[in-house]
């Protein structure tokens, strides 16, 4: 009996005894289950608790994000370039890591240089250059989570993971949804996804939090409207 015979039996013993869909409990088979027996899996489950508006879908990701000790601003198209530099200046970033499809006019106001996102990069650049800019594929309200997918206004993964300051631009409410059923419903699985919750983080047994352990210790997220 093969481990894998073993685990599934386990399973079915612990569904034996649930009612509902599925049909009768399974025969004895390896591992005393039948390895070809699959119960159905009810997914009825909530895809988003309580009716809200665009808009306050938009204010529970900006109260969610500023929870996650992210530092969240709110902008029109109009107003994106200023905002982007002064938010570089008041970090003194002089080099900017940009995505290879970055809107150029989100830097137009910027008094930095920009870095292109290169395969050959080494972490050691990568960690030389103050702050990178991207947009997101998705923002999910209820959790306060911004989704890269490396898209062409993201880039790779490692230039949102490296360098200690990330700015992310949010079209709202286009790319903001409620809850995370409803973002893997716009996801590609294939793609090389990074989920974030506010700010790198991490504590000790003794709790004690420390920020910018494995990604950036600064998220500043800019929600843009068109108007």
């Amino acid at each position: 009996m093969s481990s894998r015979d073993l685990i599934l039996g386990r399973v079915r013993r612990a569904l034996a005894d649930v009612s509902g869909e599925g049909g009768a409990p399974p025969e004895p088979g390896p591992g005393d289950g039948d390895s070809s027996y699959e119960r159905a899996v009810g997914r009825s489950y909530l895809r988003e608790h309580g009716a809200r508006s665009p808009a306050e879908t938009v204010d529970l990701l900006a109260e969610n994000l500023a929870d996650y000790r992210a530092i969240v601003h709110r902008a029109t198209e109009e107003e994106l370039p200023d905002l982007v530099a002064r938010l570089l200046s008041r970090r003194g970033s002089r080099q900017v890591l940009v995505p290879p499809g970055f809107p150029s006019a989100w830097l137009s106001a910027a008094d930095t240089a920009p870095v292109d996102d290169l395969a050959v990069s080494t972490p050691g650049e990568l960690d030389a250059v103050g702050s990178v800019v991207t947009g997101c594929a998705v923002a999910i309200a209820e959790t306060g989570t911004i989704v890269l997918d490396g898209g062409p206004d993201q880039g790779r993964r490692r230039i949102t993971l490296v360098p200690d300051h990330h700015v992310c631009v949010v079209r709202v409410p286009g790319q903001v949804v409620a809850s995370v059923p409803q973002a893997l419903g716009r996801l590609d699985p294939t793609r090389p996804l990074t989920w974030i919750s506010g700010p790198s983080a991490t504590s000790d047994i003794e709790l004690d939090r420390v920020e910018g352990v494995h990604g950036p210790r600064t998220l500043e997220v800019v929600l843009v409207s068109a108007d």
